[in-house]
């Protein structure tokens, strides 16, 4: 399969998958997300996608789309189906890198692309081209094609001296950001130790308890 890496590849590590039923806009979205990033770091992203927990930012194909507070108020989504899909291609190649003798959580994602394959046309029925019982989309007689995309991503260390002065830029930017959105474990406080009472705060707290120790005494005695 080719690859649209124009760069040098001979330390970068690839994989990808083809002649997927999926939008092309949502991967390429979801590929937009998790660029330049280290592995551990664009895995974890795509599991809070998956689980309907962290939105992906849409640059570009967002008319009409909400906004998300979690982005900062910028439009975005949370497209689960091709997320699965990219995190699938992403551990096939954290596996190749993993055979090639490289260490994939020292990695990263210095290629992540989505493109259109083909389309394969179909339209209607005869039997549904009417505007009482509807057909694919809001006009009955709509055609709806049937497009394929594909998903290409790439492995590589941050030292590669192949990497383009922009792309080097870029994963310095990321690493920076990913180091600044990990959370320290929060640390439990250690409870002080009670301070024991003075000499002038026990003495009526003594005289309370020998006051309540005297009265069954005296009731058993009537």
């Amino acid at each position: 399969m080719k690859y649209s890496y124009n760069l040098d590849r001979k330390e970068i590590v690839f994989a990808s998958t083809s002649e997927l039923n999926a939008s092309f806009k949502d991967l390429c979205a979801v590929c937009d997300s998790i660029r330049y990033r280290a592995v551990p770091n664009a895995i974890a992203t795509l599991d809070g996608v998956i689980n309907d927990s962290r939105p992906i930012e849409y640059r570009r194909h967002n008319k009409y789309m909400g906004s998300r507070h979690e982005l900062g108020g910028k439009k975005g989504r949370y497209p689960m189906k091709c997320a699965s899909m990219v995190r699938k291609v992403l551990v096939n190649a954290t596996a190749n890198a993993r055979n090639k003798g490289e260490d994939p959580d020292a990695m990263y994602v210095v290629h992540a692309c989505a493109n259109k394959t083909y389309e394969v046309p179909r339209s209607p029925p005869k039997g549904i081209r009417s505007v009482r019982t509807g057909g694919y989309g809001y006009t009955p007689m709509r055609r709806s094609n049937l497009a394929f995309a594909k998903v290409e991503i790439g492995l590589s260390t941050k030292d590669v001296k192949e990497l383009g002065a922009r792309m080097k830029r870029a994963l310095k930017a990321t690493s920076r950001t990913d180091k600044a959105v990990e959370i320290a474990p929060k640390q439990q406080k250690q409870k002080k130790p009670a301070a024991k009472p003075t000499a002038a705060e026990a003495a009526p707290k003594a005289q309370a308890n020998t006051a309540s120790q005297k009265k069954p005494d005296e009731a058993k005695k009537v």
